[in-house]
């Protein structure tokens, strides 16, 4: 059995199609099949259920699939890895952030970046919290931008910044707020919220019970655009990172005093990763831009 094998392997189970996998291979339909059955043929296990219309993986081919992305993984890693030592500041990184953070940092981040590292390619995904994590470990990115705390014995992790929440209310709002809140001013407030599965909704709701604030259950938002949308107009209030802050008429933001709620941003990444000194160097020049902003 070969690596080529265990790659076509694991393109077949995502593409669940020989004809569309064999594109991606690079291969004919016909090769591709016979590669299958022969690496079938030598393990003596049925990777793949066959129709006319799909393949798709059989128990056993399930349980193989996870070992044939981490063998794959791991080689990919050594390939880095060598690239590496010839180069360290060539190649491609896969940055990650989620939803409430990324349309707002990387279009902040992404020139600094390429000015400070011009022989590397970013690509950036965005992603909620849990399936950056999972995505992270899985080696589909590099590193990737997470709310802290955060806690996990096989990544590493350097802090980036921290911002406030903002109080959002529509400009025409019938109760006149000071400059400066208190967070007693949210007792009794109902905030409209994310959905399920945003970080930053469950930083929300936690301000909420501390300070005996509610959840507005007529309706819950997938975005932080739609948040603002909603509360231009005139249909509720809720909180708003200062990133997402804009200069609508329509809106009245309004800062708490202190202590005032934030959330706090780690860049982080797998501590097997051959770029971890590339990371630290990537969070120290972050830190350093965003003193300055």
């Amino acid at each position: 059995m070969t690596f080529k094998d265990l790659e076509y392997f694991a393109i077949l189970a995502k593409e669940k199609h020989f004809g569309q996998a064999s594109v991606q291979a690079g291969v004919s339909q016909p090769a591709l099949s016979i590669q299958i059955k022969k690496m079938e043929a030598e393990l003596g296990v049925c990777l793949f259920e066959r129709s006319n219309r799909q393949v798709v993986l059989s128990p056993e081919g399930e349980v193989l699939l996870e070992r044939a992305q981490k063998i794959l993984r791991q080689v990919e890693d050594f390939q880095t890895c060598a690239r590496q030592f010839k180069d360290p500041y060539q190649g491609q990184l896969i940055l990650g952030a989620f939803p409430t953070l990324a349309p707002y940092l990387f279009p902040q981040i992404i020139d600094e970046l390429h000015q400070s590292y011009p022989e590397m390619k970013f690509f950036i995904k965005e992603e909620k919290t849990e399936t950056l994590l999972k995505m992270l470990k899985e080696g589909k990115v590099d590193a990737a931008f997470i709310a802290l705390p955060h806690e996990d014995s096989t990544l590493d992790s350097e802090f980036i910044f921290s911002e406030e929440f903002l109080f959002a209310t529509p400009a025409n709002y019938p109760e006149d707020f000071p400059n400066e809140l208190s967070l007693q001013s949210l007792k009794g407030r109902e905030l409209m919220l994310l959905d399920e599965g945003h970080c930053f909704r469950d930083q929300a709701l936690e301000l909420c019970s501390v300070n005996q604030a509610r959840e507005n259950f007529d309706f819950r938002a997938s975005s932080l655009e739609t948040l603002r949308h909603m509360v231009a107009a005139g249909l509720g209030v809720t909180l708003i990172p200062k990133c997402a802050q804009d200069e609508s008429a329509k809106i009245k933001y309004m800062k708490f005093s202190d202590p005032s709620p934030k959330r706090e941003i780690a860049l982080f990444w797998r501590k097997t990763s051959p770029k971890a000194e590339i990371f630290r160097e990537i969070a120290d020049d972050l830190r350093d831009l965003f003193k300055k902003s």
